[in-house]
């Protein structure tokens, strides 16, 4: 039993098959920290499984240790967390950088630590965790090194125990981790010969031991291994090196050199930047140098195969790094040519083959006589059975063109399949996917020879594998001990190839093959010393250490983590923000120049020790950075935090089901023993079309008053003929006894049944009711209130009077008679006006009285046949025999149809249906309602639309009245604004939130950055804009409406008459009480839904009440934003007249600066990086993109007064815009001011200027076929900072004086769509198949391809462009152009 550091018991647990020397090594890992010394294949990774076994139960989860397992390389992270998640119960996570891990924070870290409990990474990750503080070491119960040989200098095994550990254990911290490590050398580097190698070698394992606080254990000798662990028999194989034909090598040198000096001139004559020149050309060179080794090295034909390789790489994937698009253009055709080159040399016989007689080609010089030996080393094992041989090259170059030459000399005749494998490198870059694919079918036998990097000499385990061929030299004694151990099978050899007469290469070999016994005897020779403190020299680095978080950022690190810090600032394609350094070796000071967009400008400091003079400016930097608050107490940049932040607050899961309000207004229970009083309000009617049926007037009649607004308000319904003009006014109110309610509602739910639902048996109430108010028809009385009720006791026929008493009053003031009916006997007045329903076909008809002189045998032409009277018209269509012929027949009509006549859009119908009126015999009709109007089922029919816009008026006007009352402004909002806000285009109606949403947007964006801008006075424009999108963006305005119950008013779903509730019927519903509303059903809101409306109650209130109305809504939102004139603290101490023509500028822009450093600094790019100009535009560009963009949206809406939402927002997207902007600063001449250091940006503005067709372009930038540099709009948005700034925060007088550079501005006659957005719309509209455009990119250039399908019509059209949105403008508008051109001649 062992004790660990926290004063835990341990008990080893084993494995069943563990071997001796694992046992004794797990007992000495529990007492102390370890390294492990075993040859490679000798079992080193059970040990740490079975220490992480004997540990288990302190990680367990809830437990909050964890152990981590470090590997050197990617590759070896999967590898080994697959092994720990076989041979242990233990969670294990794996981590690299592919998975984002560099951009976690604490809450990140922290969760995995919740949920894993042996974390497998590489070590950059946990020391960048370490030195962040976001893994404390005391969190690490066991902390596991493979390839632990690596630890010096500054690898981060290294720094991990330099700067964390170390530290630790100088605080005495009672917490440390138990330390194990694991090697096949703990030598990593060749010993001096200047030293007794004795010596050297105890020096080295003294230092890797104290570096790790561990101890090395080792067998006493190979021999103990050996019993169960083949090891491979080292076997040194002499080539005899013949050079190339020298007068070949002479000509391929000189061809080579004039392809360099060829493509050097194409450079020079291309447009492309000095830098981008010189990057170019060193590469040339450097790809002439690579050709050169392999003519030396391999011989004519695997160098032509070489430059082959080059000149199909895609890309900035050179081996040497980016030279940019015509950089690697240049390069790649340079290759083409040196393949000319060295083809013009090689046989051009078509029965030539490179395999033909490999000993006459190594002569020619077109294989290499090392070449030669590899092959014939190979074959030497022909008769092998199952080979798998590794052959070990330093070059990846050397690998695929090798690998492409065995398989073309040994694939036919051995059947030997020959794969490379290519890692820590761009060029011929294979995933790890790839790589573990060749691997694995290593292992299976599929692939029998892997020529590799030095990528495989670590970790690769292979059991099967028989045969290690060095063609490459080992250039460590660890590598020479590591490829030698990937030969794990019994009886198999290491093949170490050297020139003969090399006779250091020979001496290396033999030392390395005496390095392994003289390691293991002075590993045990001082096994039982301590471990000695670290010596200065190791031990002795500067840092910064944050106080209240223990994170640490060292002379080292720093250098890493302020180009990090500076390549988190705002950027663009012209310039990449970077740290500048000049050193003074004369003075021993050094200066570090930071970005303009960095609140510190630069660093001096001054040492006796010049190599490290730029990493002490680093870390002074990263000192002052961090008192400054741009990197955090955790040492990360701002921005990144942010970011962070910004997934978290996005992160809560949206639920879409919302409540649906119903107003209070409407909501009431009738009185049952006394009378009830009503409020009443008048429903006017009026047609703006002739029509032979007048509406009626209805009266509404509920329990409490209406808001202020609905006492007297108007809008329109679109019926089929044209418009219906509807006004609500307040009339008063009047009195109902209970009798006379119960009879009102009796009479809506039954005429509402028969019109909505057709159906005379749901026609009584049969349970609670939701809505109880009354619609009642309305008489004209000047004095008081009057309503129908003889039309209203309609409903109560026929038990009002007996027929007698009816027949007798009616013959004595009129022509009245009795008539037969399906009711029996009825007086005539009963169907002048009444409801009547025709069994034998089960319709309802409203009837207007009787035809003169048309009974059952008067004759009528159908529409389908021949003349024919009605009697015969009855008998042969339905079987029916009229009994009372002689009866005149009836004028019927079909019943109203009831639709949503709030929808916009409907297209007038001024023909009455022929169907509409018809002829009915009397006998055959059924008396449902008598009398009853006409024109009162006119009007009935329109209600259920009418009361739709009063509760939704109802709705809107409890959500005014709810801020209202939080609101210290004495400001009332109309409630049709609000309706408007609350209504979405999905409601198909004449009103919808779309312009006050793009209202709002634009003032919150204009709110927000301003109060962010003084508030951040020395914060970047990037994390400005992190900071606003969180403000405004969806998730935030989703957040803020559903908490505020704003999601209960919105309007979100078409109106349908078949869903409306009847006043005085049963609803269904569950009703609860929520301050002035109920809570009805539920229904589902988007998130995007819930924001946009958001957006538009701001547009609504900002309208309405102006810009403090707004700030009082968003601040009852939760939104906490002043416009309080806070000073804007300058440290642009410029004097402007040195660097731009101040005069003329304000000359142009009709403006006198009061600080004109504004000006200098609204013109200046990131790239012009000088001293003496401190900043550049961007944060004033932040905060004129919002400023203008509130102007110009501002202007647009109070000029197009009324115009339709739609359109309004198309004219803000066509104003606002950056090539819009960029226009107006080339017209303006504002490019010839701007401040900056950028050849290309200088270039792409000279492009633009030059062609005519930039500066003559009327449409703002749509149909540019040219891509327009953001900087050129970036300027004008940051002028109008600038102005807004100097002038106070005066809008007016930032509008004035940028609308003469904005002219001329858009207009509805000039207004052109983008093209993009003015396909999808069209595509919409007639329900064309869009798919989605195909991009892809080749040389630089971007393809995109647009597909529309239309009609069974295909119109598809591709463009190229160096910007993909550039190319996807252009295709979309060739296929617009191509699709409206089929429409037209369609229509003519």
């Amino acid at each position: 039993m062992a004790i660990d550091g926290g004063n835990q018991q341990l008990v080893a647990d084993t494995v069943p098959f563990a071997r001796s020397y694992q046992l004794e090594a797990l007992e000495m890992a529990l007492k102390q920290n370890t390294l492990v010394y075993f040859e490679t294949g000798t079992g080193k990774t059970l040990i740490a499984i079975m220490l992480l076994r004997s540990y288990a139960h302190l990680l367990r989860k809830p437990s909050p240790y964890i152990a981590v397992f470090l590997v050197p390389t990617v590759v070896l992270v999967s590898q080994q967390h697959d092994v720990v998640k076989t041979y242990t119960d233990l969670k294990t996570g794996q981590y690299y950088g592919d998975l984002g891990v560099d951009f976690w924070n604490e809450a990140t870290w922290n969760s995995q630590m919740d949920e894993y409990e042996v974390l497998v990474m590489t070590p950059q990750i946990l020391l960048d965790a370490l030195r962040h503080k976001f893994i404390r070491l005391d969190q690490i119960k066991v902390l596991i090194f493979d390839e632990c040989h690596h630890a010096r200098g500054n690898h981060p095994y290294a720094c991990i125990m330099k700067e964390i550990y170390h530290e630790e254990l100088k605080n005495n911290s009672p917490s440390l981790p138990r330390v194990f490590g694991m090697t096949a050398s703990p030598i990593k580097a060749k010993v001096s010969k200047a030293h007794d190698k004795e010596t050297a070698y105890m020096e080295e394992i003294s230092k890797i031991e104290d570096l790790m606080h561990s101890k090395f254990y080792t067998c006493s000798s190979e021999s103990v291994l050996t019993r169960y662990t083949p090891f491979s028999t080292p076997k040194l194989k002499e080539y005899h090196h013949q050079d190339i034909p020298h007068e070949t090598s002479k000509i391929l040198e000189n061809n080579l050199l004039k392809c360099v000096e060829k493509h050097e001139l194409s450079l020079r004559r291309s447009n492309i930047s000095e830098s981008a020149k010189i990057s170019a050309k060193d590469k040339l060179k450097k790809l002439r140098s690579t050709l050169m080794f392999c003519l030396a090295d391999l011989g004519v034909w695997l160098a032509m195969k070489a430059a082959e390789v080059y000149s199909h790489v895609e890309g900035n994937i050179y081996v040497w790094g980016s030279t940019g698009v015509t950089g690697d253009r240049v390069a790649r055709a340079f290759s083409r040519d040196a393949v000319k080159a060295f083809s013009s040399l090689i046989p051009s016989d078509p029965q030539w083959s490179i395999g033909n007689d490999l000993k006459a080609n190594m002569t020619a010089g077109y294989v290499s006589s090392k070449i030669v030996c590899l092959v014939e080393t190979l074959l030497e094992y022909r008769e092998l059975k199952d080979l798998r041989c590794i052959v070990f090259v330093q070059r990846i170059v050397s690998a695929v063109v090798i690998c492409e030459l065995l398989n073309k000399l040994l694939q036919e005749s051995t059947g030997w399949k020959t794969e490379y494998t290519a890692g820590g490198s761009s060029f011929q870059h294979q995933t790890r996917e790839e790589q573990r694919k060749i691997v694995e079918n290593f292992r299976k036998g599929t692939v029998n020879i892997i020529i590799a990097t030095s990528m495989l000499e670590e970790g690769l385990d292979v059991q099967s594998c028989n045969l290690v061929i060095r063609f490459d030299p080992s250039s460590t004694m660890c590598s020479f001990i590591q490829s030698r151990g990937r030969a794990r099978m019994q009886n198999s050899d290491f093949v170490i190839m050297v020139e003969r007469g090399d006779n250091l290469a020979i001496a290396n070999v033999n030392d390395f093959l005496e390095s392994g016994p003289m390691m293991r005897k002075e590993c045990l020779s001082h096994a039982d010393l301590p471990c000695q403190p670290l010596s200065n020299e190791m031990y002795g680095e500067h840092l910064y250490k944050v106080e209240s978080t223990g994170a640490i950022v060292t002379l080292n690190s720093s250098v890493q983590l302020l180009n990090y810090y500076c390549s988190r600032l705002p950027s663009d394609r012209y310039f990449k923000p970077y740290p500048r350094c000049t050193i003074d070796k004369e003075l021993g000071g050094c200066t570090l120049y930071l970005p303009s967009s960095c609140p510190i400008q630069n660093i001096t400091v001054s040492g006796k020790n010049i190599k490290s003079l730029k990493q002490l400016a680093c870390l002074e930097a990263c000192k002052k950075l961090h008192e400054v608050c741009a990197l955090t107490d955790n040492l990360v940049p701002d921005i990144v935090w942010e970011e962070a932040e910004d997934q978290n607050y996005g992160s809560e899961p949206y639920l879409d089901e919302h409540v649906k309000y119903i107003p209070r207004e409407l909501v009431g229970s009738h009185g049952s023993k006394c009378e009830t009083r009503y409020e009443c309000y008048l429903i006017e009617l009026q047609l703006n079309f002739q029509y032979d049926e007048k509406p009626r007037n209805i009266l509404l009649a509920v329990h409490e008053r209406l808001d202020n607004d609905l006492e007297n308000f108007n809008f329109d319904l679109n019926v089929d003929r044209g418009k219906v003009a509807v006004n609500v006014k307040d009339v008063g109110y009047f009195t109902l006894s209970p009798d006379e309610v119960a009879v009102c509602q009796q009479f809506q739910v039954a005429l509402f049944g028969i019109l909505l639902k057709h159906d005379l048996d749901k026609l009584h109430n049969d349970g609670l009711t939701l809505f109880n108010y009354l619609l009642l028809p309305f008489l004209s009385s000047n004095d008081e209130i009057s309503v129908d009720w003889k039309c209203i006791c309609a409903v109560l026929y026929p038990k009002r009077s007996s027929l007698d008493e009816h027949t007798d009053r009616c013959s004595s003031e009129g022509d009245s008679y009795r008539v037969h009916t399906k009711n029996g006997l009825v007086c005539s007045c009963m169907l002048e006006n009444a409801l009547v329903r025709t069994p034998h076909n089960g319709l309802i008809y409203c009837t207007k009285g009787f035809l003169d002189g048309i009974d059952g045998n008067s004759c009528f032409n159908p529409k389908d046949g021949e003349s024919i009277t009605y009697k015969d018209y009855f008998k042969k269509s339905h079987g029916i025999c009229l009994q009372f012929e002689r009866q005149n027949l009836l004028h019927g009509k079909h019943i109203f149809t009831v639709q949503n006549y709030l929808k916009r859009c409907r297209n007038p119908n001024k023909k009455e249906n022929s169907k509409s009126s018809c002829e009915l015999p009397p006998e055959l009709c059924s008396i449902i309602m008598s009398p009853i109007p006409i024109s009162t089922l006119y009007s009935f029919s329109l209600l259920p639309s009418i009361m739709h816009r009063i509760e939704s008026m109802l709705l809107a006007a409890n959500l005014r009245s709810v801020p209202m009352l939080q609101s210290n402004e004495n400001v009332v909002i109309p409630t049709l604004k609000v309706l408007e806000a609350i209504t979405t285009k999905k409601c198909q109606e004449n009103l919808h939130l779309e312009s006050l949403e793009t209202f709002g947007d634009s003032f919150l964006k204009y709110a927000a950055s301003q109060q962010l801008f003084k508030t951040y006075q020395n914060r970047h424009e990037g994390l400005l804009s992190l900071k606003r999108e969180r403000i405004i963006c969806n998730a935030s305005l989703c957040k803020l409406g559903c908490d505020r119950n704003i999601t209960g008013f919105i309007r979100n779903e078409e109106f349908d008459p078949k869903t409306w509730i009847i006043p005085g019927t049963n609803s269904g519903y569950e009703l609860s009480s929520w301050k002035k509303v109920y809570i009805g059903a539920t229904r589902k809101i988007k998130s995007k839904v819930v924001a946009d409306v958001v957006e538009a109650l701001i547009g609504a209130y900002l309208v309405a009440g102006g810009e403090k109305a707004a700030l009082s809504f968003m601040s009852w939102l939760g939104i906490s934003i002043d416009f309080v004139d806070v000073p804007y603290m300058r440290t642009f101490n410029v004097k402007a007249e040195e660097h731009i023509n101040v005069n003329y500028l304000e000359s142009l822009l009709g403006y006198k600066f009061h600080d004109a450093s504004l000006l200098v600094e609204a013109l200046t790019h990131g790239s012009y990086m000088r001293p003496e100009i401190p900043g550049c535009y961007q944060r004033l560009e932040f905060l004129g993109d919002a400023v203008l963009d509130y102007l110009m949206t501002l202007h647009l809406y109070n000029k197009y007064d009324g115009l339709s939402p739609g359109l309004l927002t198309d004219l803000r997207s066509a104003s606002v815009n950056n090539d819009c902007y960029a226009l107006s600063a080339i017209r303006a001449g504002l490019y010839k001011h701007i401040l900056h250091l950028s050849p290309d940006l200088n270039r792409h503005i000279g492009e633009i200027v030059n062609s005519n067709e930039s500066i003559s372009i009327e449409t703002f930038g749509w149909e540019s076929e040219i891509t327009l540099p953001k900087v050129l709009g970036d300027v004008i948005e940051s002028i109008a900072g600038a102005i807004y700034i100097d002038s106070g925060c005066d809008k007016e007088r930032v509008f004035k004086s940028m609308r003469p550079l904005l002219e001329p501005l858009i207009t509805l006659e000039t207004l052109r769509f983008h093209p993009i957005s003015e396909l999808n719309q069209l595509c919409q509209k007639m329900h064309y198949h869009f798919d989605k455009p195909v991009v892809s990119r080749e040389n630089g250039m971007a393809y995109v391809t647009v597909e529309v399908e239309a009609q069974g019509v295909v119109h598809k059209a591709s463009r190229s462009a160096r910007d993909r949105k550039l190319a996807e403008k252009l295709a979309c508008r060739d296929v617009l152009e191509s699709l409206k051109e089929s429409m037209s001649q369609q229509f003519n």
